[in-house]
């Protein structure tokens, strides 16, 4: 599935359910039944969040925020069909220091995630952040800790957390159907573009390119950076492992039962296929391994060919769960199958990505209703941490020992100097 097909399916997804409205005495502001909301980047995955969140009735979008200009006025007249009035910007500060903005969704290029989730929550707001949730190891722990000390409720845009028919595999494996699973392996099987070669040039007039970099380190403008090109870029993006697989890994982790980072990871991986300006693989293959005192070493299995349009087991994007007793199988956006003994078909279910559930959840939290989000911070940076160690792996060829404790990777410092980034002097919205 092309990358446009697979953004516009989870933005359809759910898009027949109808909105609840909801109420509830925790609101900061706004009136008593509507939350106001501010969107962050309005490319991608945030028009389809604005284009859901402008049809709800206990919410109200207060703010749309691109560097984008083209695209910020498409939204503003998404909004404003459905009877909205949002003000806009291509500074998120503006919408941060808006006292009538209970919650925020942020879905901008992976390397602004952390920092404004961490901008947003030390304003006193809530944070719905997309994939990968960090864009490094080290920002996955600062934006943690930014939830702690806020008080406030992060949801990773992971929506399969929230999605029933998932979440009743995962409780298969919960209940031992397939009796204990020591491996898990994901998969991203599709075929996607090359982005071709370019040279540095000019920004065109409509984007705001100084602000869309951001906290990074500063580099010229190409053609074939924007938009969502951003994602093949080291400085920007974190490949399609953290695009597409961060969604396989997150479940992987999920019904691997794991609560914490692997031990050691190794990654084999590079440019097979792509004769272009991309940066990370498109062919890759990880292994990483979570010890247990007393228990038996558990295995987490990634492999991706950005290049092959067929489906393993069945299923375009996926996971295995490999039990001791069967094994179940479960597509990313299509259901699951569970095999028992002499792979016997027992049980299947079908169903779609839930990105409206998804939504419910996080604003259930916020109103009080629910206490944690389905897809909290921890979860977000358990799957991205997988992500961030795997395109090390493959930059370094080699085996990371990694301290789960402390997250840093023993005895290598030329590996473990990429468990942060260069950012840009001085910026304001470098992470602290």
């Amino acid at each position: 599935m092309e990358m446009s097909d697979r953004r516009s399916f989870l933005q359809n997804a759910g898009a027949g359910a109808a909105a609840v409205a909801l109420s509830g005495s925790s609101v900061a502001a706004g009136t008593a039944d509507q939350l106001g909301v501010g969107i962050i980047g309005t490319g991608g995955m945030g028009s389809g969040h604005t284009r859901h969140l402008a049809s709800r009735t206990d919410v109200q979008i207060r703010w749309l925020c691109d560097v984008d200009a083209k695209r910020l006025a498409a939204n503003k007249e998404v909004v404003e069909k459905a009877g909205g009035k949002p003000d806009t910007t291509s500074d998120l500060r503006h919408v941060l220091d808006d006292k009538s903005v209970d919650a925020v969704f942020i879905a901008t290029p992976d390397h602004w995630h952390a920092p404004a989730a961490i901008l947003a929550l030390d304003a006193g707001k809530h944070v719905y952040v997309e994939k990968p949730c960090c864009h490094n190891i080290r920002e996955g722990r600062l934006m943690a800790k930014a939830v702690s000390r806020s008080g406030k409720h992060l949801q990773v845009g992971t929506q399969s957390r929230s999605t029933q028919v998932i979440i009743e595999g995962i409780n298969r494996i919960k209940q031992g159907a397939v009796g204990d699973v020591l491996v898990a392996k994901a998969w991203n099987s599709q075929r996607r573009r090359s982005i071709g070669k370019s040279k540095p040039s000019t920004p065109p007039d409509y984007l705001d390119y100084d602000m869309w970099v951001g906290p990074a380190h500063m580099v010229p403008y190409r053609s074939n950076m924007l938009p969502s090109i951003w994602r093949w870029w080291y400085d920007f993006g974190t490949g399609d492992i953290g695009n597409d697989g961060v969604h396989d890994i997150d479940v992987a982790c999920w019904g691997l039962g794991v609560d914490r980072h692997p031990n050691r990871l190794t990654c084999l991986g590079g440019k097979h296929f792509f004769d272009d300006d991309q940066q990370f693989p498109d062919t890759q293959y990880a292994v990483a391994e979570y010890d247990a005192d007393g228990q038996p070493t558990k295995q987490l299995i990634f492999e991706q060919r950005i290049w092959s349009p067929y489906t393993q087991e069945g299923y375009e994007n996926g996971v295995a769960f490999y039990g001791t007793n069967g094994v179940l199988l479960l597509g990313h956006t299509t259901g699951w199958r569970l095999y028992g003994p002499r792979n016997k078909l027992i049980e299947e279910q079908q169903g779609n990505i839930d990105l409206v559930g998804h939504h419910t959840n996080f604003f259930d939290c916020v109103r009080g209703r629910q206490s944690k989000p389905n897809a909290d911070v921890n979860a977000g940076i358990l799957s991205a941490g997988i992500v961030h160690l795997a395109n090390i792996a493959a930059r370094m060829n080699r085996v990371l020992e990694f301290d789960p404790e402390d997250e840093q990777i023993r005895n290598d410092p030329e590996a473990n100097a990429l468990v942060t980034r260069a950012y840009r002097s001085n910026h304001w919205a470098v992470p602290k």
